[in-house]
Formats: C-alpha cells, structure tokens, sequence
C-alpha cells in the first residue's frame, strides 16, 4: 500500500466510527448504511486527488516490508527447554 492509500483507509474508518457515534446506528442493516457513508467519503476524497495528479493512487504492491520468520523456529523460552532436556 501507498502512503496514499493508507491515508484514505483510515479516512473511511475515521469517518465511519465518527458517522456512528453522531447516528447511533442499531442492527446490521443500519451499520451497513454508516459504514458505506464512511467509504464514500474516502472515494470522494481519493477521486479528487487522482484527478488532481492525473494518475491512479491504488497500486498493486505491498509497501509493508515483512521479514517473516522460518517456519521451524519456536520461541527462546521453549528452545532452551529443549537444549536443556539434552
């Protein structure tokens, strides 16, 4: 993700929760209805800002730089168990 596109994730979510606590939304239907509220303010603000760069600021890449683990590791405590049994 973008730093765009985080900003905007979090603009639907600011929204939606600040939506809730003005509506007080009550069942399932209801708090569909907010929440979309919240998402169209993201769209609106993300169409105003493609249209003002003259490109897309959705991409497909994933900017997070995870540095997984191998699969076979345990954690300190539990390897020192271990190497202590031996």
């Amino acid at each position: 993700m973008t730093d765009i596109e985080v900003a905007l994730t979090d603009l639907g979510e600011i929204a939606t929760r600040e939506l809730a606590k003005e509506h007080k939304p009550y069942g399932l239907k209801a708090n569909r209805k907010i929440a979309k509220m919240g998402g169209h303010a993201a769209k609106v603000a993300r169409d105003d800002i493609e249209k003002n760069l003259g490109r897309l600021v959705i991409s497909k890449t994933n900017a997070l730089d995870y540095k997984y683990l191998p699969s076979n590791k345990m954690g300190k405590k539990k390897l020192l168990k271990e190497e202590k049994k031996k």
